[in-house]
């Protein structure tokens, strides 16, 4: 189980400037409810002075991916935007005191929502359609400009770091290969055209391959999917709701959301926050929708 810090558990029960701003007019949105992480970030900046007078966010992630909009909001009301792209992700992973190395990538999507909302502000082009690079990891689509990005921003050194910090290499590991080439070339370019980089170890026994991951009974889904519904009940029963099972239906687990959950403002946050927890309770990548998004059957 991950730790979180005070400030990330007080920014994700009571998230600051969550919600439309009805007066944006700059607006950056990034990532993918298929991917399991999806921000809006919206800004109200002073056509005069560029200085952000308002910021709001909508998001469809975990707890963390909450918790890092909720600050990237207060970080930036009052900065120009010139000042606000100065802050990194790892500016936000401080406001909060710190996130797990595993949600890294949330305070990355602010990061990018925040580079979005500016461009959207300014009239420039900015997307993640991924044209600028190679499609590295394809299921989370993620390029390799990104990857580069990230690793030289925050120094990442091994594939385990990128995945915390994009996710790239979190699903099939097909793009293991890709992401070390990637770390490879940034690092000899850290090196320098006058340094040596040091001779590379010899290697070891190479270790048999991994066998693949078991696959989960329809039974055994179940169960999963109970326990989590079970881990995640007492927090929902502290503010007068609750969850249950409605279905399962290959890749899209449908649930009932009763009590205050039901049309609560945050039941996007709250799906969002299951679903990341049966991704990886499951091993797979998983859709959590609500009982009303059903199929109705002839």
């Amino acid at each position: 189980m991950w730790e979180y810090s005070d400030k990330v558990r007080e920014h994700f029960f009571n998230p600051r400037n969550s919600g439309p701003l009805e007066e944006a007019n700059g607006i950056g949105d990034v990532g993918s409810i298929q991917c399991g992480d999806a921000l809006r970030l919206m800004l109200k900046v002073d056509p005069d002075t560029e200085i952000i007078e308002d910021a709001h966010f909508q998001t469809f992630g975990c707890g963390s991916a909450i918790a890092s909009s909720s600050a990237l909001t207060e970080i930036i009301k009052g900065m120009t935007l010139d000042q606000a792209l100065e802050v990194s992700n790892q500016n936000i992973a401080d406001y909060l005191d710190g996130l797990p190395p595993e949600k890294m990538h949330c305070s990355v999507m602010g990061r990018e929502a925040l580079q979005a909302a500016i461009a959207n502000y300014r009239g420039e082009e900015w997307s993640d359609d991924h044209e600028e690079g190679a499609l590295i990891c394809k299921c989370f689509a993620i390029d390799a400009v990104m990857i580069e990005d990230v690793v030289k921003a925050n120094n990442l050194n091994t594939v385990e770091e990128v995945t915390f910090y994009t996710k790239a290499g979190g699903g099939c590991a097909a793009c293991h290969e890709g992401i070390e080439e990637i770390l490879a070339q940034v690092k000899a370019e850290r090196a320098g055209p006058g340094e040596v980089s040091p001779p590379p170890a010899c290697p070891a026994t190479p270790e048999a391959p991994k066998p693949p991951a078991k696959k989960l009974s329809i039974v055994e889904k179940i169960a999963k999917i109970q326990e989590v519904l079970e881990s995640v009940r007492p927090m929902l029963q502290r503010d007068h709701g609750d969850v249950e099972l409605a279905d399962v239906q290959g890749k899209k687990i449908y649930v009932h959301l009763k009590g205050a959950c039901s049309g609560c403002m945050m039941e996007a946050a709250t799906l969002g926050g299951i679903q990341q927890k049966m991704i990886e309770a499951l091993g797979e990548l998983v859709q959590v929708l609500p009982s009303s998004h059903m199929p109705v059957e002839a």
